[in-house]
């Protein structure tokens, strides 16, 4: 009988469902996937499932992709009772199952592959975020969903005063709704104001990411926010890739079949976060304004190198954050390290 070096359990997570594949990697590196079972997604879903899993009698790791935010009742409850635990991008998930012989993508496949990927690498503990980044993301969301629905009805509002014969208390009740709109997102903001200043190590980063041109304070939150600190963030590279800023191209031997352009495979509120700041930067900013003109030049299409810089400057906010350096625009004339804070 072959000696068990791994054993792995992989959750393929969904909103009502838990799909799971335990996996085992013997001592030969041969890997057998060897049972499978759905659960809830509720707590007393996660009790069956541990109760289940402790019937194989090796020691565990449970590995589960990043898939918005329904991973992290889990992932929280497996990490509170002391279980090995390691939450992927899903990025690197979807890049791996290309990499199988798999015709067939089903959630039992995806656990499978969620198992294997566990098996064959080193990963490491994931470690619960800060309550505050949870607090941001909600706020910013919540915000992101007011400006939309304020949009909609500013919209509404210039196509009812456009007709010939608007109706005045139509016109009342969308100006009374943009107005209330108005006064949430004030609301909201005052509350990011307040929540970030309750945070001293907090308040310390959002004063150097704010110091990148375009950046403030929505921004900055945003980005951490949907980031959870950049905690499962190893490079930029992978950044990008998770912010769905990443390009892809479609290439067949010495032909291009398609056009390049990013993925958008990726976390919206983040690309969405990262638009106006982007523009600003090219604005008031030469290094920005640089890059965004060559750009132009090299093929003519201005959004293609304004997503450019959107992806230079979440590159930054990055660096930013891992060195705790501030932006210095003219440092970058002569190299692309940032200096450090002083006092």
């Amino acid at each position: 009988m072959k000696n068990v070096k791994k054993h792995v359990t992989g959750i393929d997570v969904s909103k009502d469902e838990l799909v799971v594949c335990q996996g085992h990697l013997y001592e030969d590196l041969s890997i057998e996937l060897f049972a499978h079972k759905n659960f809830p997604n509720t707590t007393r879903g996660f009790e069956s499932l541990v109760k289940w899993v402790e019937k194989s009698g090796s020691a565990n790791r449970y590995v589960m992709e990043a898939t918005g935010v329904y991973f992290e009742s889990l992932a929280y409850y497996l990490s509170d009772n002391g279980y090995q635990v390691s939450v992927v991008l899903p990025n690197k998930i979807s890049n791996y199952f290309r990499t199988l012989e798999i015709k067939t993508i089903t959630d039992q496949t995806a656990a499978e592959a969620i198992t294997q990927f566990g098996l064959e690498r080193m990963l490491d503990n994931w470690q619960a975020p800060k309550g505050i980044y949870r607090k941001l993301r909600q706020l910013t969301r919540e915000r992101y969903q007011v400006v939309e629905t304020r949009t909609v009805a500013k919209n509404q509002l210039h196509a009812e005063s456009s007709e010939a014969y608007p109706n005045k208390t139509s016109l009342a009740r969308i100006k009374k709704h943009i107005a209330f709109l108005d006064k949430q997102e004030a609301e909201i903001k005052a509350e990011l104001s307040e929540l970030l200043k309750e945070d001293s190590e907090m308040k310390k980063i959002i004063v150097i990411l704010c110091s990148i041109p375009g950046v403030g304070l929505l921004t900055a939150a945003a980005v951490l926010a949907e980031t959870n600190g950049f905690n499962l963030i190893r490079n930029k590279r992978q950044l990008t890739s998770y912010a769905g800023l990443d390009v892809r191209e479609k290439q067949s031997g010495i032909s291009i079949k398609g056009k390049p352009k990013i993925s958008k495979k990726g976390n919206k509120y983040l690309r969405r976060a990262m638009h106006l700041p982007a523009l600003a930067a090219i604005r008031h900013d030469e290094r920005f304004k640089t890059i965004f003109v060559r750009l132009v030049s090299k093929h003519g299409i201005k959004m293609k190198a304004a997503v450019a810089v959107q992806r230079k400057l979440l590159e930054l906010i990055f660096t930013l954050f891992k060195t705790q350096t501030k932006y210095d625009k003219d440092f970058f004339k002569t190299t692309a390290v940032a200096i450090p804070i002083k006092g």
